[in-house]
């Protein structure tokens, strides 16, 4: 359709995405013309749509409070991924049990990563169980192979920094490291990894006309009662590569317990 909104909506925020032919949604305009994208440009477009991803996965899935941890192994130690990989499947499947006694689901984003100088450590993204269950004491007790760090689930921003790390890419310094690797260990060392049991959110979308576009454009956006618009997050444009123009932005809740969401 040429005029549309996708909206995302969560615990804490509604992301709206609108899409729409010409610059100010006027009847009779016409669409940008395309531009064909340099292999940098269509990189740089599938790393933001990655981030966007994962945001949105944390958003549906996490609280804050929730445990953002390292998962150490001692200093020197260099294994192979096929062995950290069952150390993960075996420390996976010992949370599994806790979390079943519990009555509760065990939810986890998680990425191995590789050091500047070759050490392996897992940071994982993990829910948090009611307190009498002691969560990060469980974590440390199933995670057999070394130390671990945790730190509480708490970025404002809707976790937009926590998002860009859970999916960036290796720097120079990190494929030098990783060339040590097959190529099927590499893959592992630059992908996430998620429980089965996660809620992928999809957007609802609604068709409309062109004036509408162009009130909103005019006028800027108007929050949902009991929200504000987080400045920030409003992005207006035209996407040079599809040639249709865009506004996004984030409505943030304005009485919640925590950040983030």
């Amino acid at each position: 359709m040429a005029y549309c909104m996708e909206t995302w909506k969560f615990r804490y925020s509604i992301e709206r995405e609108y899409k729409y032919k010409g610059r100010y949604g006027a009847k009779g305009e016409k669409r940008a013309e395309k531009v064909k994208a340099t292999p940098e440009q269509i990189k740089k477009q599938n790393q933001r749509n990655r981030e966007k991803t994962i945001r949105r996965l944390i958003k549906a899935n996490f609280m804050p409070a929730d445990l953002w941890c390292t998962l150490k192994y001692p200093a020197g130690t260099r294994k192979p991924i096929k062995e950290v990989m069952k150390d993960i499947r075996k420390f996976h499947d010992a949370m599994r049990r806790e979390y079943k006694k519990a009555g509760e689901p065990y939810k986890f984003i998680y990425r191995v990563e590789i050091g500047k100088h070759g050490g392996i450590h897992i940071h994982i993204l993990i829910n948090r169980l009611a307190p009498e269950h002691a969560t990060d004491i469980l974590i440390a007790k199933h995670w057999k192979p070394g130390r671990v760090h945790f730190e509480n689930l708490h970025e404002t921003g809707g976790y937009k920094d926590l998002s860009k790390y859970i999916v960036k890419q290796p720097d120079e310094e990190t494929w030098k490291q990783m060339s040590l690797f097959g190529k099927e260990e590499q893959k592992i060392l630059i992908r996430y990894s998620s429980s089965r049991n996660l809620i992928r959110p999809e957007p609802e979308r609604k068709d409309y006309k062109h004036r509408t576009v162009r009130k909103i454009i005019e006028e800027g956006p108007k929050p949902t009662k009991g929200y504000y618009i987080d400045k920030e997050s409003v992005y207006c444009g035209v996407n040079r590569y599809t040639g249709m123009s865009y506004l996004q932005y984030t409505e943030v809740l304005i009485n919640q317990k925590g950040d983030g969401g």
